[in-house]
C-alpha cells in the first residue's frame, strides 16, 4: 500500500468547500496529504475540520479562480506555507443549462472562465513549480461531456472536451519532467450540479436505465481513482482520462 502513499505531499483542489472537491480533499487527506482548500465564496470550514480530524494540515484559501491574479495568489500562498506544491486538483466548476439558440454570451464566457481558463492558467503557475522540483501530479476534472454533446450545455460541454485536450497537451509536454497530467471524468454523480436532473423523475429513469451499475455515484467513489492518480501508484499514468461512471461509457 506504500504505492497509495501521500504522507508529506501537499495538495491544492479547487472547488473544496462542497460536493466532490470536499471529498476529494478529503480523500487525499485519508491517504496521508495536507492540502490546500481553495474556495469562491462558500466557506471551507467543514472540509477543512475534516482534513484536520485525520490529523493533516489544511489551509484554506478564498478565491475566484477565473480571477488570473488570484490563481498567482493560490500558487504563492501554498509555497509560503508549506513550501512545495506536489498534487494540483482542478475541480471548480460551473454550468448554465440553456438551450444553445439561447445561451447568452454571459454564460458562455462565465462557464469557460472557471472551467477551461482557471484550469489552464493553474496547471501553468502550479506546473512551473513541480517542473523545478522534477515531481508533479495533476488531475483535472473532466465530464462525460468531454466525449458527449449533451443537451442544453453547449458551454459546459465546450469546457469540458477541451479541459480533456489540455490535459493530453500538457502531459505530451511534462510528462519527461516527472510531471503527471491526467483527469478523472465522473459520470452521473449526485451533487449539486445534477440536482435539478435528480429531481426531474423522467430524465432521471432515463439515466439510472444506461448506467450500467445502477446508481447515481456518490462522492466516495472518486477518492480511490483521485489517490490513485496523485500517488506512485499512477507513476506511468500520463494525458489518460479516466472515466468514473458506473459504465456509463461502456453502454
Amino acid at each position: 500500500m506504500k504505492l497509495f502513499d501521500l504522507t508529506g505531499r501537499t495538495a491544492v483542489v479547487t472547488g473544496a468547500g462542497r460536493g466532490l472537491g470536499q471529498g476529494l480533499a478529503v480523500g487525499l487527506a485519508e491517504a496521508g496529504a495536507d492540502v490546500v482548500l481553495v474556495t469562491n465564496g462558500s466557506s471551507a470550514e467543514e472540509t477543512k475540520a475534516q482534513v484536520e480530524a485525520l490529523g493533516r494540515r489544511a489551509h484554506a484559501i478564498q478565491a475566484d479562480v477565473s480571477d488570473e491574479s488570484k490563481l498567482e495568489e493560490i500558487v504563492r500562498g501554498t509555497l509560503d506555507r508549506f513550501g512545495r506544491i506536489d498534487i494540483l486538483v482542478n475541480n471548480a466548476g460551473i454550468i448554465r443549462r440553456t438551450p444553445a439558440a439561447e445561451h447568452s454570451s454571459k454564460d458562455w464566457h462565465d462557464v469557460l472562465d472557471v472551467n477551461l481558463n482557471s484550469v489552464y492558467f493553474l496547471c501553468q503557475l502550479a506546473g512551473r513549480e513541480m517542473i523545478k522540483q522534477g515531481s508533479g501530479k495533476i488531475i483535472n476534472i473532466a465530464s462525460m461531456l468531454s466525449f458527449q454533446g449533451g443537451i442544453n450545455v453547449p458551454g459546459y460541454t465546450a469546457s469540458k472536451h477541451a479541459v480533456a485536450g489540455l490535459t493530453k497537451a500538457l502531459a505530451n509536454e511534462w510528462a519527461g519532467k516527472g510531471v503527471n497530467v491526467n483527469a478523472i471524468a465522473p459520470g452521473y454523480m449526485a451533487t449539486d450540479n445534477t440536482e435539478a436532473l435528480r429531481n426531474d423523475p423522467n430524465r432521471s429513469q432515463q439515466i439510472l436505465e444506461r448506467i450500467p451499475a445502477g446508481r447515481w455515484g456518490t462522492i466516495d467513489d472518486m477518492k480511490g481513482p483521485a489517490v490513485f492518480l496523485a500517488s506512485e501508484a499512477g507513476a506511468y499514468m500520463n494525458g489518460h482520462i479516466l472515466c468514473v461512471d458506473g459504465g456509463w461509457m461502456a453502454r
